[in-house]
């Protein structure tokens, strides 16, 4: 049949959605947006916003992107390469059951994993919830006061935890006791942790080689590497008469039958909640925790969810002792932690709310009987096992055998520990089942069933577990699973993620976090293979990350990348250490000075100082910029020590500095290093790389600019990349035990989330990856052109224009309004927002950044919310509307506000129903403001008994 002579074939792919996945405007919406800023085209705009003398020469060129079908499609394929074998590997990493109500509503559920970090209370209700059961759990499980609300993983949380120590210790010794039964990516970590600061590691038998009297503290693995269950109180006693610290590094699920460290008086706690439901996933994320004895912690690091009151007096939740934060402590901070592993720390939690104390208990008592059935089994094949007593891990003495039992197991599918040359380990967890048993039986010689051995025990008598744990109501809940999902959608209600709005946050680039790229962490392929299995069962990992490394050099300009780091502030840490092995590898060990501008993100100079570095800040000039003079004279003065200079790329201030090069050229010529902050990355890929420009080594946030979500506040990745004559010196292997300087658990951290950024560039090309970075740019200058005449951009480039982030002027309507940035903040969740980032890095500031991922109508709506909000401080400086009770001082406004008497001089539609604001689907605060002075007078951080629920809603 004759086709209409009008008819033409469209070009559209109906199976390629790149262009209306991450990047948000249509074309048309484009050509609107630059009208507005002044511009016919978008690279007209990007020529007078990135300076030529550091754009790209050629463009970035790779295949053809995929299709969603096509990613997915190779995604499976590269996951088929790995080997699913079951994991008795142990040394902290164990199979695990995730229930599939945690698994579909929280890990898969863009509620939970598309959230920021909670630093506006108001609007996180529902994660710092999570968070303080989070917290009581750990605290409980522990015996000790009070926990944190997680950190990275186990060996930074031990790392994190000798720190501690060494600050609040009465020993004035720089001596550090390591129990040899630890981990060996633990003692591997500790030492990287100790090296730059000047501290001595020394690992040893704790009952025949501590000196307690010549330590600042000793930290001990309970269960030990090798399966030995020792109560540590006689050490605690000895420490403590020192004036030393103890540590205890202690399994959770173990301590549901075992004594815990705080009744054998241990200081401080620390572990990992992995087994708690969180897949084990090559090694990461999984949330570490970190519990201490009341009287220290405020000097403990991390986040702390804690207990206060909003407006009205009701009960609010809300971080806690603030000012221990890095971005204000700097240099003088103890740690560069600026995050947590929220997301998986709420499934941990969640796991204990789902299975109750004594799910708990059965769950690690099935785990004990079946390793004790295992060892009688071994036993009766003439095999010496130890320990005499154990929890979940024995040792079996198999001399010679050793190669061809492992060879025999792996032909089961069964994974077993290699220990020496003589030795191996077995872990037994909640997935072990008896068909597993017997497969380990035949890989020994034998071939038994598993009835032929009854349940028994081998727990230590003296050591079982007579305290309560989880007492609190929530553990105690009806776990029907109508009444689990429903709990987790409450809270999930009480937040606002980027599921609901747009979350400007400027430098945090919070874009989206494509359903695509996130299906494939799930699977079992890439979920269940344990980090320390052989090479050969992990090569569809080993594909990925190698052409994600390539994708990622190719980005930057670097020569090789390291995996490892887990953070961005993990990513500084490793890159500083990175040049610091450098220099002392070419005999230049007095290099220890770091120049830093005073606008750097606060984590630089924290990271610097752990680093065994000597901070110099660097002036800022008038319009934001690094001041070059300072910064040359800076470079000259301390050109004998010169190690590196820390440098943002755009700026902090948001803006494409011209002196870069000149700055670059500076560190080399007095034989420094240049370290490139990677946080805003976004406004750079396909249109410079920080190779070019003269950096030698840049942590990327994968959690930023390449997709992976960020979780209410974690996980995060910050791989650093860095030139080839640093190549030598990048992170070493975690079971390497501290030689190469491993800075995270497991070799690659936490590798199962690298998949999102992995098929985030797959799916976009570099056509694709470069138009989102322009569109981004665009964002924000029509976000400043937007606001134009209502509020102040504070910093521009000589042509006015702005990179990917815009800081908004507040600090006028202080003085002409009395209305606080921070009103503005609360105001903007009366109209469904998130704030910007707020007084950063200025104070009374807001920066804000748009991201590429937002379309028009939601950037208007934003615009419009900031214009009415201005128009709100015009009434409030004409005097018809009063100072100090209007709706930005009461803000934000509740469904509560709604009912009973109003006295207040504006109406409750204005309260409540500001422009932007949805009228059918608005988000409603579930408080009104957070009262922070009293949370911190008033700490609580525990989930508090119900009776002060009930006084609190009366």
């Amino acid at each position: 049949m004759a086709l209409p002579t009008d008819f033409t074939f469209t070009d559209y792919d109906p199976y390629n959605f790149a262009d209306r996945r991450h990047i948000g405007p249509s074309p048309v919406e484009m050509a609107a947006m630059l009208k507005t800023v002044g511009y016919s085209s978008l690279d007209a705009l990007i020529d007078d916003t990135v300076p030529s003398s550091i754009r790209l020469k050629t463009p970035l060129k790779w295949d053809k992107p995929l299709t969603e079908r096509e990613a997915l499609d190779k995604m499976r394929e590269t996951a088929n390469l790995n080997q699913k074998l079951v994991s008795l590997i142990g040394q902290g990493y164990y199979g695990t059951i995730t229930p599939p109500v945690i698994q579909r509503t929280i890990l898969e559920n863009p509620a939970w994993y598309t959230a920021y970090t909670p630093y506006q209370p108001e609007i996180s209700q529902g994660r710092l919830e999570a968070l303080l059961n989070y917290q009581t759990m750990v605290s409980d499980l522990t015996g000790l006061d009070i926990a944190n609300a997680s950190l990275l993983d186990e060996s930074t949380a031990a790392a994190e935890a000798m720190a501690m120590a060494q600050r609040v210790a009465k020993s004035k010794s720089l001596t550090f006791f390591a129990d040899e039964n630890c981990h060996p990516q633990n003692i591997a970590l500790l030492r990287t942790r100790a090296e730059p600061l000047g501290w001595n590691v020394v690992v040893g038998n704790p009952f025949t080689d501590l000196d307690t009297n010549n330590v600042f503290g000793a930290i001990f693995q309970y269960p030990g590497t090798h399966g030995h269950v020792h109560d540590f109180t006689p050490l605690m006693d000895k420490l403590h008469a020192a004036g030393a610290i103890g540590i205890v590094i202690a399994d959770p699920l173990a301590l549901c039958l075992l004594k815990s460290p705080g009744e054998m008086g241990a200081d401080i706690a620390v572990g990992t909640t992995q087994r708690f439901g969180v897949p084990v996933g090559y090694g990461g994320p999984h949330a570490a925790y970190m519990a201490v004895k009341d009287e220290w912690k405020r000097s403990m690091p991390g986040r702390l969810v804690g207990v206060s009151v909003d407006a009205r007096g009701n009960r609010a939740y809300r971080l806690s002792l603030q000012t221990r934060e890095q971005h204000i402590r700097r240099e003088k901070a103890t740690s560069n932690i600026c995050t947590a592993q929220v997301l998986l720390a709420v499934m941990a939690s969640m796991y204990a709310v789902f299975h109750g104390p004594q799910g708990l208990k059965a769950i690690a008592q099935s785990v004990h009987q079946k390793t004790v059935r295992l060892a009688k089994g071994l036993e009766k094949l003439g095999y010496t096992v130890e320990p005499g007593t154990f929890f979940d891990t024995i040792t079996i003495e198999v001399g010679k055998l050793q190669g061809v039992i492992l060879k025999a197991a792996e032909a089961e599918e069964v994974n077993l520990r290699k220990i020496g040359n003589d030795r191996i380990g077995i872990s037994l967890d909640e997935r072990s089942r008896p068909v597993t048993l017997e497969a380990v039986w035949r890989a020994f010689g034998g071939d038994f069933k598993i009835e032929e051995f009854q349940p028994d025990w081998r727990l230590p008598e003296e050591m079982l577990r007579t305290s309560q744990y989880l007492t609190h109501p929530i553990f105690h809940m009806n776990r029907a699973e109508s009444e689990m999902t429903r709990y987790i959608r409450r809270l999930s209600d009480r937040d606002l993620a980027l599921d609901r709005s747009m979350i400007p946050l400027g430098s945090c680039t919070m874009k989206l976090n494509a359903t695509a790229e996130m299906l494939p962490i799930t699977w079992p392929e890439f979920a269940e293979i344990h980090p320390f299995v052989p090479d050969h069962q992990a090569l569809g990992y080993k594909v990925m990350l190698d052409d994600l490394s390539q994708k990622l050099c190719d980005v930057t300009g670097y020569d090789a990348f390291s995996m490892q780091p887990n953070s961005g502030a993990q990513g500084e840490y490793a890159g500083l250490l990175t040049i610091r092995n450098y220099h002392f590898a070419r005999g230049d060990n007095h290099r220890d000075v770091c120049l830093i501008p005073m606008s750097a993100h606060g984590t630089n100079p924290a990271s610097a100082q752990m680093a065994g570095m000597k901070v110099v800040p660097v002036k800022a000039s008038d319009n934001g910029d690094i001041d070059i003079a300072d910064f040359r004279a800076q470079a000259e003065k301390h050109a004998a020590n010169l190690s590196c200079v820390m440098i943002t790329y755009p700026s902090t201030h948001g803006v494409f500095e011209e002196t870069v090069r000149e700055i670059c050229d500076i560190t080399h010529a007095h034989g420094g290093q240049v370290y490139l902050d990677g946080a805003n990355m976004n406004a750079m890929v396909g249109l410079a790389r920080p190779g070019d420009i003269g950096s030698d080594v840049s942590h990327l946030n994968l959690h930023k600019t390449f997709c992976i979500p960020h979780g209410g506040g974690g996980p995060g990745m910050g791989p650093i990349g860095v030139k080839a004559h640093l190549a030598p010196h990048l992170p070493g292997h975690p079971e390497s035990d501290g030689k190469d300087g491993a800075v995270s658990a497991a070799p690659f951290g936490s590798a199962s989330i690298l998949p999102i950024s992995w098929s985030y560039i797959l799916m976009m090309g570099g056509e694709g990856l470069t138009q989102a970075t322009k569109v981004a740019i665009l964002n924000a200058n029509y976000i400043a052109a937007r606001l134009k005449g209502a509020y102040d951009v504070l910093y521009t480039s000589d042509k006015g224009r702005v990179a990917h982030e815009c800081i908004i002027d507040t600090r006028p309507l202080q003085a002409s309004s009395g209305v606080s940035v921070e009103d503005i903040a609360k105001r903007l969740i009366d109209c469904g927002f998130h704030a910007p980032t707020m007084s950063w890095p200025v104070a009374g500031t807001l920066m804000i950044e748009p991201t590429e991922s937002e379309t028009k109508a939601e950037i208007d709506r934003f615009c419009d919310a900031m214009l009415a909000i201005r128009e709100e401080t015009r009434a409030i400086e004409a005097g018809t509307m009063d100072r100090d009770n209007n709706p930005l001082k009461n803000a934000p406004h509740t469904v509560q506000d709604l009912v009973g008497d109003w006295d207040r001089p504006y109406s409750r539609e204005q309260a409540c129903f500001p422009p932007g604001a949805f009228r059918v689907d608005k988000y409603w605060p579930p408080v009104n403001r957070v009262d922070n002075v009293y949370g911190d007078r008033n700490l609580v951080c525990s989930c508090p008994p119900v009776s002060d629920y009930l006084e609190a809603a009366e």
